[in-house]
């Protein structure tokens, strides 16, 4: 290699640059927690509301963003919050958005934005009890066996492709918070192993075959 190939080349690395995440929380931090501990480059940790998760990512030194949520009945604006989240979002230069425990459905304009690049994370075997309850569903429902499935967002709620699953055994003596304390350890390693794998399809130039499915 030449001395004015090698600088082309190093000139080229220099302009490649890590993929940000946004992280999106309502709750706890725990999932949040799981992240960082993984080292995954969280850029910014959005939220709807006041919540623990803002301490989480203060203490890990990142910035946030509260984009507050002050309507919860049939009056709320969801595609006007929307826009508002995504102007959050694109003060940080994000390539990925992760969410954790994110209370808010939200509308099309984030998936215009980042299509094939949302990612989220549920207590269940998609596509079997979808929704807020599945936990509960799962035991109501005499189930096995239940677990905890990553997948791509969509505008259905707990739809989009499938990315990572893995099964939990439901235990006759299980109650709600027992099964979803062993869901919970199950998504605080799998969650963070499919979105490096994210990254590095995102890295290589494959997401957008793989969303086009």
């Amino acid at each position: 290699m030449t001395t004015s190939s090698k600088r082309v080349g190093a000139a080229a690395a220099d302009t490649v640059r890590p993929v940000r995440i946004a992280v999106l929380a309502s709750g706890t931090g725990s999932i949040l927690e799981a992240l960082l501990a993984d080292g995954l480059p969280v850029a910014v940790v959005v939220t709807d509301r006041a919540c623990r998760a803002e301490s989480v990512a203060r203490q890990a030194g990142l910035p946030t963003e509260l984009v507050a949520r002050s309507e919860f009945g049939r009056g709320f604006d969801r595609d006007g919050y929307t826009t508002a989240l995504v102007g959050a979002l694109s003060r940080h230069a994000v390539g990925l958005i992760v969410m954790a425990g994110y209370g808010t459905v939200l509308g099309g304009a984030i998936h215009d934005a980042y299509p094939g690049r949302i990612l989220n994370t549920h207590p269940s075997l998609l596509p079997a009890f979808k929704g807020w309850r599945a936990v509960e569903e799962a035991l109501e429902a005499g189930a096995n066996e239940t677990g905890c499935t990553v997948h791509v967002a969509s505008l259905e709620v707990d739809d989009g492709p499938v990315l990572a699953q893995e099964r939990v055994k439901i235990l006759p003596t299980d109650t709600p918070a027992a099964l979803h304390e062993r869901i919970k350890a199950v998504e605080r390693r799998l969650y963070p192993a499919t979105i490096r794998l994210v990254l590095s399809e995102i890295e290589a130039g494959r997401l957008a075959a793989r969303a086009g499915r």
